[in-house]
């Protein structure tokens, strides 16, 4: 039996909700979630690419819920995880990945409008979800694990023109390690996973085709390529998994080496 035939389990019986699951590398979070036996939850603010995500878990037998959610706003959440709860019983792993990016103009450039969006959906999005959460895991028994999705830009490596998402994602991770060392003793295990460029629209530059881009990244990387989904999605399951009982706060680099 070579390795890429096991069939790995450790999420059977749990529930793991991943916000900010239509597309990218949110989908590719619920979809391994569901390869490993959770039930997932799958949230974010347009409910047809929620449904394409739940289609292709339920097409590889999985089970999936889609529930549409603004993470800014603090009564979406509450009833995000309320809805997790009444569907599957409880809300075992939570992953904050929603989050928006408006760069490419300086710091001396950058609206109030672009910032604001940023701050909103990336930093109080993640600490209105983190709320959420926590209150409903604590009262667990079994208690719960959570990965909130930072960057390599902000906190471990910086790009002209990226600098307010840099800011909320560096936020991100001070927020995550304040959040961990809070509430580890609740049962309630948080860390953050951090990429670099992945193979997402989001990575695309204007006007840049995926061909371009792995021309760019060859020269830009030091890996030479961009992370795919799935090795994004491997460090997320990792950090929710009881492999990793004894990881607390940590912020995981997946970026090929660009912030090293």
């Amino acid at each position: 039996m070579t390795s890429t035939s096991v069939t790995r389990s450790r999420f059977t019986g749990r529930t793991a909700l991943v916000t900010g699951a239509g597309s990218g590398l949110g989908r590719a979070m619920a979809r391994a979630f569901a390869a490993e036996g959770a039930n997932v939850v799958v949230a974010g603010r347009t409910e047809a690419s929620l449904e394409e995500t739940v289609a292709l878990v339920e097409a590889a037998g999985g089970t999936a819920l889609a529930v549409t959610a603004d993470v800014s706003r603090s009564a979406d959440m509450t009833a995000l995880v309320a809805a997790a709860v009444d569907r599957f019983g409880s809300l075992d792993v939570a992953v904050n990945n929603a989050g928006v990016a408006r760069a490419g103009q300086p710091v001396t450039e950058l609206s109030e409008e672009d910032w604001r969006a940023m701050l909103d959906i990336n930093v109080t999005g993640v600490l209105l979800a983190l709320q959420a959460e926590v209150r409903q895991m604590r009262a667990q028994a079994t208690g719960g694990t959570i990965v909130n999705i930072g960057s390599n830009l902000g906190a471990h490596h910086s790009v002209p023109g990226t600098a307010a998402y840099g800011a909320t994602k560096a936020a991100v991770s001070a927020l995550s390690r304040a959040a961990a060392a809070e509430h580890i003793r609740d049962g309630v295990r948080i860390n953050t996973v951090s990429p670099g460029a992945a193979d997402t629209t989001m990575s695309l530059r204007p006007g840049e085709s995926e061909a371009d881009r792995a021309a760019r990244m060859k020269e830009e990387s030091p890996l030479g390529r961009v992370s795919t989904t799935e090795e994004v999605a491997a460090a997320v399951l990792y950090l929710a998994s009881d492999e990793s009982a004894s990881v607390v706060g940590t912020d995981l680099l997946i970026d090929g080496g660009a912030a090293a």
